[in-house]
């Protein structure tokens, strides 16, 4: 009689490799309970469900869409319980996030903009005649 056939997987390199992430990424998200501990094949490596891969990938894609580790943690714990109706409050929380982001960042723009287009020279001691840089009169008092 035969042995039976061990279950498919795959070894840290090959997920990694897949997934295009490092090892270290592996260990990492085993750490902060984003991947289960891989069980021990007979020779004592880690050894992955195929399905890592696929996990890894949604892990990454929700990184891309501005999702923090322990966002995607929340969402993938419940996710593995029942399905996660949160999620769709969640990326519209995310959406507001990354819009109060951009809203932050174009203030910021437009006050370099008038940086640049008042030619300050200075941050503490602008010679310029019309200085938007607010620090500028606070700068004259502290030195």
């Amino acid at each position: 009689m035969s042995p039976e056939p061990e279950e498919p997987y795959l070894r840290s390199g090959q997920v990694a490799e897949q997934a295009g992430v490092n090892i270290q990424t592996l260990r990492y998200y085993e750490r902060r309970g984003l991947l289960a501990e891989p069980r021990r094949s007979p020779g004592g490596h880690r050894a992955y469900p195929p399905g890592t891969v696929a996990l890894l990938t949604v892990i990454k894609a929700a990184q891309r869409l501005g999702f923090t580790l322990d966002e995607v943690a929340a969402l993938i714990d419940t996710g593995r319980r029942h399905p996660t109706p949160d999620l769709r409050a969640q990326a519209q929380a995310k959406i507001d996030e990354i819009d109060a982001k951009i809203a932050d960042l174009t203030t910021v723009r437009e006050s370099l903009t008038q940086v640049v287009a008042a030619g300050c020279d200075s941050l503490t001691g602008c010679t310029c005649p019309d200085c938007p840089l607010p620090a500028t009169a606070l700068a004259d008092t502290m030195y």
